[in-house]
């Protein structure tokens, strides 16, 4: 994990961009305690290890069902997809079969995707992941200042280009979206989780790749009034029916989905899994008496 030294930064973006319905404004100054957050999003073969320990079932296993980018989709997967498409999204094929072993749905696996961020995998199954291996997911705040790595107010972890020098930073989409990837980033689907330079603070792929899910219920209006709860460790609203996620993912792309920038928010509800969500982990610096720190066996 990364030690991310407390203090206050600037949280929330104002880029000429931004998605104002999602709620990515005010920028403001945000004050956090110390904390550590993983390095990498979760892997496939770290949440094995977990099911393994503890027979877990996940929510897409036990709805027996879940979203498959239809250009990953495995011949044998093409036969398992469930009727109808999403509204404004039909891009996203319902696949029964699919879930954290079998991210293409039936007929794919884990094989070549041990470093591979675990994906199909619901906020409720990230929490219980983060819960048994005594770590947390981290609040919005804490995942956006370190996201940053560092910096003030850039669009990107690495600075305010995209593409710096040609070189690309993150896993997104090239081409003509939904039907076209070039792969100029190397990738279509997900790529391992130390793709590309890590940020300032050593963390990777904070944009692109796969969304990350926070500890947050989501909302676009409460962050915005200057609190003592809103502006010193927010945690967020106390309900809600959605869970912010964060980061962006390999299908972003300008001309529709330009949410990599840091400062860019969405949510989903708890019990929904894709092949593009997965998580990371968080930890107080100095974890109450008793609390785990590794999994329990």
């Amino acid at each position: 994990m990364i030690a991310i030294p407390g203090g206050p930064f600037r949280m929330g973006g104002d880029d000429p961009d931004q998605f104002p319905s999602d709620g990515e404004g005010p920028v403001r100054t945000v004050t956090l305690s110390p904390y550590l957050i993983d390095a990498t999003a979760v892997t496939t073969a770290q949440y094995a290890t977990f099911v393994k320990a503890t027979g877990y079932v996940t929510d897409a296993e036990r709805f027996g069902w879940s979203f498959v980018f239809h250009l990953l989709l495995t011949a044998e997967a093409e036969r398992h997809v469930l009727d109808g498409t999403i509204p404004g999204a039909p891009w996203w094929r319902a696949v029964r079969g699919a879930d954290w072993r079998h991210p293409d749905g039936p007929g794919s696996d884990l094989t070549s995707r041990q470093n591979h961020p675990v994906t199909h995998v619901s906020w409720n199954d990230a929490t219980a992941y983060a819960t048994w291996i005594g770590k947390r997911l981290p609040t919005e705040a804490e995942w956006e200042n370190a996201a940053r790595g560092g910096l003030d107010q850039a669009t990107y972890p690495w600075g305010n280009e995209l593409t710096p020098r040609g070189q690309h930073r993150c896993n997104i989409w090239q081409g003509t979206f939904p039907t076209h990837n070039t792969r100029e980033d190397g990738h279509v689907g997900p790529a391992p989780v130390k793709s590309y330079r890590p940020n300032g603070y050593g963390l990777y792929n904070t944009s692109g790749n796969v969304w990350e899910w926070c500890a947050d219920w989501w909302s676009t209006t409460w962050h915005a009034e200057d609190r003592p709860d809103t502006r010193t460790d927010p945690r967020g609203p106390a309900t809600g029916q959605a869970r912010v996620v964060r980061g962006g993912s390999y299908l972003c792309h300008e001309s529709y989905c330009n949410r990599y920038r840091v400062a860019a928010r969405t949510s989903n509800t708890p019990d929904s899994s894709t092949g593009h969500t997965g998580f990371r982990c968080a930890l107080d610096a100095e974890p109450p008496r008793g609390c785990p720190t590794s999994p329990r066996r």
